[in-house]
């Protein structure tokens, strides 16, 4: 662990034995210092939501994945409170690297709050469906072993598009297969996620369905797999990035099921497109349903990560504070 990690530590450690004040005052608590440079709630209660970091943020599926490990270490320097992991930026699965990445995280103070897992249920070979099936039962493994307690699934694409860059040209649109509608794909996605769940409860790990491509493009697609569904296991993992017409509106449909919240921010221009989101109006949203929980920063701009995250981190902390 370098140095400063220790000196900060160690500063928040002498900070948090402070004694109580003269009538009473509770003892300073972790979350207080964590959100001090945001107004205290009179009830003595978190006044913002937790901050995470997804490790796609420093990474971008650039060349060679940036180990996971090392991510973590820089979203505990820049003074996250919690840490997303993407699956496909693990290159090692084995228990003892798990194991270790489970230390360093709770020695550097920062939860692990969720993965971010791929799957596809788009085809109507039921063989490729089952793979998937195993696939994500895999995931939701793995975050048993990590202490995760939700992961990002999503419904697939339907793989007609040449590439991701195209689908992103076409702004996430996509045709079926040929002889096939989005209507003979909706059982397809259920009777998959249906057969999940099971593990998933076992396991204590929620699925959260994304609104990411797919089906899952527009709200009305996401929030009739969650409601037929209806189970505690399979809610919303609510992007702010992609809602690409109208956000807004499409954010607040969706937030009455939503357990979990990507932040997406674009300095220096996008990779694949910009959108100007206003997080000031965005946290209105979150504090109209009262949604207290994670929400996971999501960079996905060009400008250098090690200015740009730490920028959006304070955009962040400011537009999401409870009591403004």
């Amino acid at each position: 662990m370098p140095t400063d990690n220790l000196t900060r530590r160690s500063f928040l450690t002498n900070s948090l034995t402070t004694s109580a004040a003269i009538g009473g005052t509770a003892l300073v608590t972790m979350p207080q210092l964590v959100m001090s440079q945001q107004s205290v709630a009179p009830t003595g209660a978190r006044t913002g939501n937790p901050i995470a970091v997804s490790s796609y943020s420093f990474w971008h599926f650039d060349a060679t994945p940036m180990p996971v490990d090392k991510c973590l270490d820089m979203a505990a320097e820049m003074g996250f409170d919690a840490f997303e992991i993407l699956e496909r930026q693990l290159t090692q699965t084995n228990n003892a690297y798990l194991m270790k990445l489970k230390r360093q995280a709770f020695s550097a103070g920062l939860s692990l709050c969720s993965i971010s897992t791929h799957q596809g249920f788009l085809r109507p070979d039921p063989d490729y469906r089952k793979d998937n099936i195993e696939i994500t039962i895999n995931s939701i493994e793995l975050a048993y072993k990590l202490g995760v307690p939700i992961i990002r699934v999503n419904t697939g694409r339907w793989g007609t598009s040449k590439d991701f860059d195209t689908l992103m040209e076409n702004r996430g649109i996509e045709p079926p297969i040929e002889g096939f509608t989005e209507e003979d794909a909706f059982p397809w996605v259920i009777d998959a996620f249906e057969k999940i769940l099971p593990v998933a409860e076992k396991c204590g790990v929620i699925l959260g369905l994304e609104n990411h491509w797919g089906l899952c493009r527009e709200p009305e697609g996401l929030l009739r797999i969650v409601n037929k569904i209806n189970s505690p296991w399979l809610q919303a993992v609510l992007d702010t990035g992609n809602f690409l017409e109208n956000p807004y509106d499409k954010l607040d449909k969706v937030l009455p099921k939503t357990v979990f919240v990507q932040a997406k921010t674009y300095y220096g221009g996008g990779v694949w497109y910009s959108l100007d989101l206003d997080y000031e109006r965005i946290g209105d949203l979150l504090r109209k349903h009262n949604y207290r929980g994670y929400v996971s920063l999501e960079f996905e701009g060009k400008a250098p990560y090690k200015t740009a995250v730490p920028q959006s981190l304070e955009v962040l902390r400011k537009a999401l504070r409870y009591n403004k």
